[in-house]
């Protein structure tokens, strides 16, 4: 599997840690790197909602079968599907599932909500994705930092980071860990950028 491969790479270059979508990604990924911590997702959409990154339980629940050490679910103050409350969720995969949480966010006021729900992360993986930040560019360096401020969580900085100097950047404002994702697994838009490129050189 493509994924298997590249998270191999990755980790044979240093990486500490992998963040994957999808039970069978996640389970493919876990037998080949038994002892990688993987923060594991699963995309799911609903009419109705605009909440997607791991939505219900049952997401969460087969992303943990499938080998994750950490769920990731979007906690924006966004309506999520069928009234599920995101509090509510991060409590049953404490105690149900008895994994950490990782929370993606996309304001400040989402991470508050979060933490105090018991959140063991949060990320600024929603900055510029949302309703509320569309306008807004990632990465969230604002929010990184407003986040460090006013909670004590551990805050990774996700979304946008396009280079080493902008993971850098990240680590040295205080975040606890960067995750780096398009930069590296976008292969095709890396090609299709160096090929429009020298088609129309300057």
């Amino acid at each position: 599997m493509v994924i298997t491969a590249i998270a191999q790479a990755c980790i044979n270059q240093g990486a500490v840690g992998l963040r994957l979508d999808t039970p069978a990604h996640i389970q493919a990924v876990r037998q080949a790197l038994p002892t990688v911590p993987i923060i594991g997702l699963w995309k799911q959409t609903f009419p109705g909602s605009t909440v997607y990154i791991t939505p219900q339980f049952v997401h969460a629940e087969a992303v943990a079968a499938a080998g994750a050490d950490i769920i990731a679910l979007d906690c924006t103050l966004r309506p999520r599907p069928q009234g599920e409350d995101a509090a509510e969720l991060i409590h049953q995969i404490k105690t149900r599932l008895g994994k950490p949480v990782m929370a993606d966010v996309d304001t400040l006021e989402s991470a508050l909500f979060a933490s105090a729900a018991g959140a063991d992360l949060v990320g600024t993986t929603l900055f510029g994705y949302t309703e509320a930040t569309q306008n807004l560019r990632p990465p969230g360096f604002d929010l990184l930092r407003e986040i460090l401020i006013h909670t004590d969580s551990p805050v990774i900085c996700e979304g946008g980071i396009a280079s080493p100097s902008m993971a850098r950047r990240a680590l040295g404002m205080g975040a606890f860990a960067v995750v780096v994702g398009t930069a590296i697994t976008g292969i095709d838009l890396q090609v299709q950028s160096y090929c429009k490129a020298m088609r129309h050189p300057a």
